[in-house]
């Protein structure tokens, strides 16, 4: 099993990727942020629409909604910077959204760039070089309906 795989079968154990999620990510452990499913081309993050993700307006706070989507695509660069040798540096270098319908319940981030990612990741450790990877994500609610589209330019840099 390779490291990736490794990374992959942690966030698959629910009790282990909590505990990550409040010691990395405490917000997005307190907004219950679920990983639904990974593998190694695509991701799948829930966010509940609750007290701690909703807006004055009763509908889902755009960044409560961002950090699910920038969430669905991170956790499958994670997947494949995880230990690497040498390691490697990812950072979100921009991003980009379209809200199409006011979000009311429970929302799945959907992420398909897995083998996007891997590629970039790869040519950099050729390389020695940046590289950038746009990843979509694309929210969908309980009813199947598109509620927002986010895109996140990721860069990644090994460290040689």
């Amino acid at each position: 099993m390779n490291q990736a795989e490794n990374f992959r079968k942690t966030v698959r154990n629910k009790f282990k990727f909590k505990m990550f999620m409040l010691k990395e990510l405490p917000s997005a452990f307190f907004s219950g942020i679920t990983v639904t499913e990974i593998t190694e081309e695509k991701a799948v993050v829930t966010i509940p629409f609750k007290f701690l993700t909703k807006n004055p307006f009763k509908s889902m706070y755009f960044a409560s909604q961002a950090m699910a989507a920038e969430l669905s695509t991170g956790v499958l660069a994670l997947s494949q910077i995880h230990k690497r040798k040498p390691s490697v540096s990812m950072l979100v270098f921009d991003m980009d959204a379209h809200f199409s319908k006011k979000a009311t319940t429970i929302i799945a981030f959907t992420c398909n760039e897995g083998l996007k990612i891997k590629q970039a990741v790869e040519e950099t450790m050729r390389t020695g070089e940046g590289v950038t990877v746009i990843a979509k994500s694309q929210g969908i609610d309980k009813f199947g309906d598109v509620v927002s589209e986010f895109n996140f330019t990721w860069t990644f840099k090994a460290k040689i």
